[in-house]
């Protein structure tokens, strides 16, 4: 079978799936919610109390988005925040008794209509049908484990590390956007300010390693402002990229802000960073200045990004 016949049957059977199981409702299970919004609700009933970012991870979604779904909920009396126990400062999402009193008719209706799905059937096809779909599920499973697995190990930095921060930024940016040896100059002093006013109370870097080589980095810094931390030196090597490594050192920054008692981060990158824009659109960051200039040999706009954690 040609290839783009096997994408078509791909296609054909997942319009058929959900339109038996009624997910292109607009309203899931004759509710006023989505089927978003319904795994939102299930992961909370079904797993606990749980922290906005392991919802994003686990649902792939948006931070924006997971965070515009909590304030539906939340003005709606069904979700609310509780301190973590672990860490009185970080906040984890629960259902309150009216979101469990909302949700349980609801998963009640979607057992009862997959019963029904399943009644259409003798018990023989029955069998039938839930053996291809494990089989379905095991494959793509293994193939899901393969493309996000993260074969990185992040680690705090040490002697030598902010050396070589300071050279793969210089090189990074000279083969892939033309800049001259000033940007590698200005990241060296970023890095020995950082170095000679450390604060391990306030302050982190992370090495990103895979098989025992340096992959990637990130600092969280002090800004001078109170309450206001600076997200600096992220870098994610070529041969890294894939694995969700940049996003998952932004994460550190953030869970490290927390717990240090920041309200903001704030970074500074410029247009011409696509990827690590793109990152930080996704967690949230409100691009808040720009400005047009001329620096390392390039016109460029600086931008200065901000998170309210």
């Amino acid at each position: 079978m040609p290839e783009r016949d096997r994408v078509a049957a791909v296609r054909s059977f997942n319009r058929f799936f959900t339109r038996q199981i009624g997910v292109l409702r607009e309203s899931l299970l004759h509710s006023d919610f989505t089927l978003t919004e319904m795994r939102v609700l299930y992961e909370l009933a079904n797993h606990g109390d749980q922290p906005s970012a392991a919802l994003c991870r686990d649902l792939g979604l948006d931070r924006g988005y997971l965070s515009r779904i909590i304030s539906k909920f939340e003005r709606a009396g069904l979700v609310g925040k509780v301190p973590s126990a672990t860490d009185g400062r970080a906040k984890l999402l629960r259902l309150t008794g009216h979101g469990r009193a909302v949700y349980e008719p609801l998963d009640r209706r979607s057992r009862e209509e997959v019963g029904e799905l399943l009644a259409r059937l003798d018990e023989p096809d029955q069998l039938r049908m839930l053996a291809a779909m494990d089989t379905i599920r095991t494959l793509l499973e293994r193939q899901e484990g393969m493309k996000y697995a993260q074969p990185f190990v992040l680690r705090a930095h040490r002697a030598g590390d902010m050396a070589w921060i300071a050279r793969r930024h210089g090189e990074l940016y000279q083969r892939q956007q033309g800049w001259d040896r000033s940007f590698e100059a200005l990241v060296a002093r970023i890095c020995a300010d950082f170095e000679r006013d450390f604060d391990p109370r306030r302050e982190h870097c992370w090495i990103a390693e895979m098989k025992g080589r340096r992959v990637g980095s990130v600092a969280l810094a002090r800004s001078g402002e109170e309450g206001v931390a600076k997200l600096r030196l992220l870098l994610v090597e070529q041969q890294a990229r894939g694995y969700g490594l940049g996003s998952r050192l932004v994460d550190e920054c953030h869970r490290f802000a927390h717990a240090a008692g920041y309200r903001k981060v704030r970074l500074w990158t410029t247009d011409q960073q696509r990827q690590a824009r793109h990152i930080y659109r996704g967690k949230g960051y409100v691009l808040v200045a720009e400005e047009p200039v001329h620096a390392f040999g390039q016109d460029m706009v600086n931008e200065t990004w901000e998170l309210t954690l």
